[in-house]
Formats: C-alpha cells, sequence, structure tokens
C-alpha cells in the first residue's frame, strides 16, 4: 500500500520507488461527531452567501491551483506512481475545467427556474427553486485522488452545502494537498474539512448521518455504502466500476483506433473505471489490429521521469487481483502478445506492471467478465454487428464504450444500442472531459449522475413553488361543489378529448368563475 498506519499517522510511500515521502496525522474516529457539528454551523453563512459570493471562492480556489500546478502535479505523481503529464492533464487540467465550468454555468443552473403553468391553474406564477441539502459527505478514490475529490466537492459547494472529504487512505497526501488548497484558497472554516484515515473512519463518517453522499469507487464498498444510506433514507450519487468494450469494425481508421485503444487501455496503468478493458475487433481486420496494437506498446516506455508514458500500479491489492485474473486465463488457453507471465513481473522497486494484450480468450472468462483495472487488454474477435453488440452489453457492468468505424450512421446505431452510460464514436473516454455532459453508469457501474446540469442540482433539494397574486377570493376547484360537476365534466372533454375544443373550455371555465364569485 501507499500508506501503512501506525497508531495514528499514515507514512505514506510512493509505489513508483518504494520510498517513504511523508507522514500524515490519522483523523480519530471520535473527532468525526464534532466534524458534522462544525459543518452544520458552517452550512448557515455559507449557504446564505449568493451564488455569485461562492463562485468568488471558486475563483480564488483556480487561481490557487494555477500558480501551483507543477507542484500539484508533483504531489499526485508520488503518491499514485502515474507520470507526472498524467497527473497533469488527468487530475489537475480536468479539476481546472471543472471549476470554469461552474463559473460561467452555476448562476443559471442553480437560480429560480420558470416552467409553465397549466391553462387549469391560470393566473399563477410557476418556478423551481434549488435548495442546498446541507453536509455532503465525499468518499473519494485512489487512482485519480485530485479530480475524483474536487469535482463533486466544487459542485457541491457551488450549491451552497459543506463538504466533509474522506480521501483514500492510499492516496493520502493528495488528500493533504486538497485540504492545503481550500485554506490556501481563503475559504471560509470548516466549509470544508478533510477527514485522513481507512476504513473504519469512512464507516463513521457514513453512519453519522450526512445529508447527501457522494461516492466513487468499488462496486463492493458502493453496496455496503447503499446500504447504510438507505437506513437513513441518505440520497447518494455512486461512481462504481467499469469493464468498457472497444468495438473495432473493419472499416475504421485502423491506425488511429490502434492508438486510441492501446492509450484508453494503459493510460494511467489501466486503473481507470473508464479503461477499455475489453476489444472486439472485426474477424477481417482481426490479425492486422492485432500487429498494430503490438506496434503500438512497444513504442510505449514505462518509468518515472517526464519522457515515460506508463507509470507504476497504485494499490499492491490490485497486482494480486490482475495477477489472479491473468494466471486463470492463461492456464485456459489464452495466449500473451505483449506482456510477461506474472511469475516474471519485478515489484520490488516499485509495483510495475507490463502493458499485456491477450488473445484467445472467451466472453465467458473471468479476465473478460470482471474488472481488472490494470494495464490488462483482451482481444475478441466477432464477425457482425449483432455480435459486437451483444458481447459489449454481456456483462454487470455499463459505463464506457467506444465504436470505431468510418461509417458514421453504423457507429452511432451501434453506440444508441450499448447499454452505457457513456459511449464515444473514434474516440476513447473523452466524455468525462465535456463537464457539459452527465456522467455516470448502468447496471453495477453506479447509480446517478454527476457533471453537466444536473451535476449540480443532484446537490440541492428541488423546491416547486406555485405564486397567486391573492386577489380573488376563491378557486373554481375550492368548496362549494354544488352544481359543480356536470360543468366540470364538459370543460375536460373540452380540454383533453380527440380535439382540443377551446370554445367549450371558455365557456365552462367562465360559469365556473362565475359560480365562484356568487358563492
Amino acid at each position: 500500500m501507499n500508506s501503512v498506519t501506525e497508531g495514528k499517522v499514515l507514512e505514506v510511500i510512493c509505489p513508483a520507488t518504494g520510498e517513504v515521502i511523508a507522514t500524515i496525522d490519522e483523523t480519530p474516529i471520535e473527532e468525526v461527531e464534532k466534524m458534522y457539528e462544525n459543518a452544520r454551523e458552517a452550512f448557515l453563512s455559507w449557504s446564505a452567501l449568493s451564488i455569485k459570493q461562492r463562485i468568488g471562492y471558486l475563483v480564488k480556489l483556480r487561481e490557487y491551483m494555477v500558480d501551483h500546478m507543477d507542484e500539484i502535479s508533483e504531489t499526485v505523481s508520488k503518491d499514485t506512481g502515474k507520470v507526472k503529464v498524467e497527473a497533469l492533464i488527468a487530475d489537475v487540467m480536468t479539476t481546472l475545467d471543472a471549476i470554469s465550468h461552474i463559473e460561467k454555468h452555476a448562476e443559471k443552473v442553480l437560480s429560480p427556474q420558470r416552467v409553465a403553468t397549466p391553462i387549469l391553474l391560470f393566473g399563477k406564477k410557476s418556478y423551481i427553486e434549488y435548495m442546498p441539502r446541507g453536509v455532503v459527505l465525499v468518499i473519494s478514490p485512489w487512482n485519480y485522488p485530485l479530480q475524483l475529490s474536487m469535482v463533486p466537492m466544487i459542485s457541491a459547494l457551488i450549491g451552497g452545502n459543506t463538504v466533509i472529504l474522506k480521501p483514500s487512505e492510499v492516496t493520502p497526501l493528495v488528500g493533504k494537498c486538497i485540504e492545503e488548497l481550500f485554506e490556501k484558497a481563503g475559504f471560509p472554516k470548516h466549509v470544508v474539512q478533510v477527514a485522513h484515515g481507512g476504513k473504519e473512519l469512512g464507516a463513521a463518517l457514513t453512519s453519522k448521518k450526512p445529508d447527501y453522499i457522494f461516492f466513487t469507487g468499488s462496486v463492493r464498498t458502493g453496496k455496503i455504502i447503499q446500504a447504510q444510506a438507505a437506513k437513513d433514507l441518505i440520497p447518494t450519487t455512486l461512481e462504481l466500476g467499469g469493464k468498457d468494450p472497444a468495438i473495432v469494425f473493419a472499416d475504421a481508421n485502423l491506425a488511429r483506433a490502434a492508438k486510441g485503444v492501446v492509450w484508453g487501455a494503459f493510460t494511467n496503468s489501466g486503473q481507470v473505471c473508464m479503461s477499455s478493458e475489453r476489444l472486439y475487433v472485426e474477424v477481417a481486420v482481426y490479425h492486422e489490429f492485432i500487429s498494430l496494437l503490438k506496434e503500438e506498446v512497444a513504442n510505449l516506455k514505462q518509468g518515472t521521469s517526464h519522457d515515460d508514458d506508463i507509470g507504476s500500479m497504485t494499490f499492491p491489492g490490485q497486482l494480486t487481483i490482475i495477477e489472479q485474473q491473468l494466471k486463470s486465463a492463461i492456464s485456459e488457453g489464452a495466449s500473451l502478445v505483449t506482456g510477461e507471465d506474472p511469475k516474471h513481473w519485478e515489484t520490488k522497486k516499485g509495483w510495475f506492471i507490463p502493458p499485456t494484450i491477450i488473445t484467445n480468450v472467451t466472453n465467458e472468462m473471468e479476465i473478460v467478465q470482471e474488472e481488472s483495472f490494470g494495464p490488462i487488454l483482451p482481444v475478441i474477435p466477432f464477425e457482425t454487428e449483432d455480435e459486437a453488440i451483444r458481447l459489449a452489453n454481456d456483462s454487470v457492468y455499463g459505463l464506457n464504450a467506444s465504436v470505431w468505424s468510418l461509417d458514421i450512421a453504423k457507429a452511432r446505431r451501434v453506440a444508441s444500442k450499448l447499454v452505457s452510460g457513456n459511449v464515444v464514436v473514434n474516440d476513447v473516454m473523452v466524455t468525462v472531459g465535456n463537464h457539459g455532459l452527465p456522467f455516470g453508469g448502468t447496471k453495477q457501474s453506479g447509480v446517478g449522475r454527476y457533471h453537466g446540469e444536473q451535476g449540480l442540482r443532484i446537490f440541492c433539494h428541488e423546491k416547486a413553488i406555485m405564486v397567486d397574486n391573492g386577489n380573488s377570493t376563491t378557486e373554481i376547484q375550492w368548496y362549494p361543489y354544488k352544481n359543480k360537476y356536470n360543468l366540470f365534466l364538459n370543460l375536460f372533454k373540452g380540454l383533453f378529448g380527440k380535439k382540443k375544443d377551446w370554445k367549450m373550455v371558455s365557456k365552462y371555465y367562465l360559469k365556473l368563475k362565475k359560480m365562484d364569485k356568487k358563492s
């Protein structure tokens, strides 16, 4: 692991080098209740600010991060083992882009929204207000520890909520970095709090009845959190795992597809919920495409320098999972196209796994069905469009997919039939980079969506409000009901019949209004 708990101290170990790089004080479990008290007190003043005022704090946060991009990237790189360019692009840049998106759109998205009022409620005005929920608990993972903490945090904060973050104990240095970022940006005390520790701390935080839980991580842990939240009817968003398919048709730009699939499979050492973890290639170009993949992988450099492409694994427990899956596949007849048999892996000086492509696999194998979360890519041929769709949908997951074809009509047709929260045509994973699009999964890949307009509104209660000017003494649907039934009957016939009869509607509506005036 990156961190080893010793008493109340987390010892941080760089996974790429094995060196101890920091120690961080663990948050005592007995402080959890006080954290919630502080968060609820801070909520009173933070929620009273205007959206524009809260945006002002996010602007300061963004500007501070821009001034310290290199140091932040270095922290992420050391704590995760990923190469620094990936830390910069996938963690730092995406966070900055999310802040910029919120600065631009939050006021419009979270301000009261006028909606149409039906004719039977003529004279009233209808609108929706967005009311902050209270204290939001964000539990974040270790693979993109900055981005996957910060984006839900700032989305909750802009809506007027206070936030308690429980970052992964696997990457505690980034958690400490996040804590310092909000302090340096001048956020009011206790609007953001960070709790450092492991599973017991996470369980304590979940059990103390936050007003909303946003969790990113494994399906197993997500189910535990959902079960706890259900006891107290706490709403949740769960962004969970994936086993994402890539489908390459014979009419694709094969050179582009090979480059895209290799990046989609091996970026961040494959430790991405949206990784291309299953590849389906049309039979006509199967062998040609395997050769192109081999060429791309042969050019990759693995290490820790600025010019390297693939860093180390982050969590040693994941190596065990991948090793077991790969050994099982090989025992069932799978062949290594690139990479090495697990018995040859050298992890004494860092947790590196070479980018591994395997063939002679079937859709029923564990390595195709279960999430690997590492640099492993199984490849399966297909013959028809329908077969490709069937194979891609044959999974308990449904987070992301990619379709590769120069026949865009066909690609879009296939994309529409995939049971997935996200699909990209002739590219990989980029939907998550568009903060205007909702992001989330189907099936066991999660519950709910964030990003987009709903990604801000999920952290708020939607309050429906209708306003009448109050000048009229009564309403047509109020008492007394005497002699009203037939009038209503004819009014509804005119309004909801095969063809609207506005003359009839007007006649009986006015009769009802006239009757009310007499009463």
